[in-house]
């Protein structure tokens, strides 16, 4: 099994890639405007709004769309596994239309199969994740009929209740977009079936969208707006209960 300086140094690159992002995006998110921090407060904001409602069918149908989207994309994943796992045995055509393609390296029978054996492992990876999120947003579930109604929104221990609900559900979003992202990194694999060159731009490119698209997107920008000012009108609320 033979493998060049540059397949070696482009893997790398991946690597060092996905895991510092993921390290630098949950650091940049408590102290940074951005989609994971202006949902966490939007998530708090709907657990405590719940907890006033005696009906809460459209809280449970919005849950169950989340559940249905991430449902979607676990059992996709499931599909491209299998596809992936069917080119194990077609290495020698996969070969042959590589070959084909302009200015890719010449294939390497070993190294394809590293390359695919690593789609494999990334698209577990998503699938773990995915599940994981829908199991705790069936917690959320649970959560939500156990709690009692506080029709005041006065309670502070069904506040704090609340407050829990939302910290579970924002795990929950977090496992689906760790998927999510594995998705993202997957297609920059794909690259290197092509180009070990052309991976390591791939990878940097993949960093580049997650990163304006999590911190810098015009989301974000209506997200945090909209978090200031459900966080007025709760303070406003909260100011009319205690004079009252």
């Amino acid at each position: 099994m033979t493998f060049s300086l540059l397949d070696i140094s482009a893997l790398t690159w991946f690597i060092v890639s996905w895991a510092g992002y993921t390290a630098f995006a949950r650091r940049k998110a408590k102290d940074t405007d951005c989609i994971a921090r202006g949902l966490h407060k939007h998530r708090i904001y709907w657990m405590l709004e719940l907890m006033t409602r005696g009906v809460r069918v459209g809280d449970a149908a919005l849950l169950a769309n989340l559940e249905r989207n991430i449902a979607f994309f676990a059992s996709t994943t499931l599909f491209v596994l299998a596809g992936v796992l069917t080119l194990f045995a077609q290495v020698e055509r996969l070969e042959a239309v590589i070959a084909t393609i302009p200015y890719a390296t010449p294939p390497n029978h070993s190294l394809v199969q590293v390359k695919l054996a690593l789609l494999v492992v990334i698209f577990v990876m998503a699938f773990f994740q995915f599940t994981w999120s829908m199991r705790q947003y069936g917690f959320v579930n649970v959560m939500i009929g156990a709690g009692p109604m506080d029709s005041e929104g006065a309670n502070d221990n069904l506040k704090a209740y609340a407050r829990q609900m939302a910290t579970v559900q924002d795990q929950a979003a977090h496992s689906y977009n760790y998927g999510l992202r594995a998705y993202y990194f997957s297609m920059a694999v794909l690259c290197w079936f092509v180009h070990p060159i052309l991976f390591i731009l791939a990878s940097l490119f993949v960093v580049v969208t997650l990163y304006r698209r999590e911190f810098k997107s015009r989301a974000v920008i209506a997200i945090t707006a909209a978090k200031a000012h459900l966080g007025s009108e709760y303070q406003a609320r909260e100011a009319q209960r205690q004079a009252k």
